[in-house]
């Protein structure tokens, strides 16, 4: 792997009016991985997104992609980039085929490197059946299948995917990331994906999480689950405020209120339910004990849930 990243950015600065959606963000992304970009809403997953695929400019800060100033070199960047965005881009009243013929010359592609290149993806994907049919014939996961097809038409470096299982079934996702991982092992293609949902930022090799414009989180799934202090225990009560309060004074455990439940954090959770249902006995609706997850993450960071936001 070369020294220089599949993308860098440094302090970036991206507002709308005196909103931030972007407040000094610093990121590195490094080549051949499989990278998520974790936030909900209003995080600023959408804006990095935009920025990332050249179609706005940074207001203030710098990003490089493949060594390329996103700025200075933008066509030069945007030879190296397969984009993918959430909105569905497949004509439904085109055949697959003609889906991918048409996209051809808008990556440079023409002649005999074009058909040769849609034969390619075709067989690929395993699109070839489907080739002459009208895309709104297919099932949505097939017609994701044809949008990553088009993204991946001339070969880029790094592929960028907004949001790219949104509105498939559990079977269709499973089966959009095996593609994702084919087209990396294969051909060692950075993956960059933004997403809201926990269990896709499981699938990949390193995430990123924002919140409201800033990084808070990075590192490995495994990585940052190991930053959460043990189990967490999330019980339900008449008065989350004043059971919280309870616990930390009788007991000193750090607990909080998150999504009207109460919460805390300590190593053997499993161990410590009959403590917490004889200390505060008729006050403990119900008590549960999980493993941590990178919900937790984003709880132990922002004091809220992902859902919330």
């Amino acid at each position: 792997m070369t020294d220089q990243p599949a993308i860098e950015i440094a302090r970036l600065v991206h507002h709308y009016g005196d909103r931030r959606a972007l407040d000094g963000l610093d990121l590195r992304i490094e080549r051949g991985e499989t990278f998520a970009i974790l936030g909900p809403n209003g995080s600023g997953k959408t804006t990095l997104f935009r920025l990332l695929s050249t179609l706005i400019a940074p207001q203030a800060g710098t990003i490089t992609v493949l060594g390329l100033d996103i700025v200075a070199q933008r066509r030069a960047v945007q030879q190296q980039l397969g984009v993918v965005f959430q909105a569905p881009s497949v004509d439904k009243k085109l055949t697959v085929r003609e889906n991918l013929r048409y996209h051809a010359p808008l990556v440079g592609l023409s002649g005999a490197k074009a058909q040769a290149a849609i034969d390619e993806l075709l067989a690929r994907f395993h699109l070839a059946d489907r080739a002459n049919d009208l895309a709104e014939t297919l099932s949505g996961g097939m017609r994701r299948r044809v949008e990553l097809a088009k993204g991946l038409m001339h070969r880029p470096s790094l592929v960028l995917l907004d949001e790219p299982t949104a509105g498939l079934d559990p079977a269709a996702r499973n089966d959009l990331w095996q593609w994702l991982r084919t087209v990396r092992e294969q051909d060692g293609t950075t993956i960059v994906v933004t997403t809201h949902l926990l269990d896709e930022a499981e699938r990949v090799d390193r995430l990123a999480i924002l919140d409201r414009g800033k990084l808070v989180a990075l590192d490995t799934p495994d990585g940052l689950r190991s930053t959460v202090a043990g189990d967490s225990i999330t019980i339900d009560t008449a008065d989350p405020p004043a059971l919280a309060e309870a616990i930390v004074r009788e007991l000193g455990w750090p607990a909080a209120v998150v999504d009207h439940r109460v919460r805390l954090e300590r190593p053997e959770g499993h161990r410590l339910i009959p403590q917490l249902m004889e200390t505060f006995a008729g006050r403990v609706q119900a008590i549960t004990v999980g493993r941590p997850t990178l919900e937790d993450v984003f709880i132990a960071r922002t004091g809220r849930r992902l859902e919330e936001v």
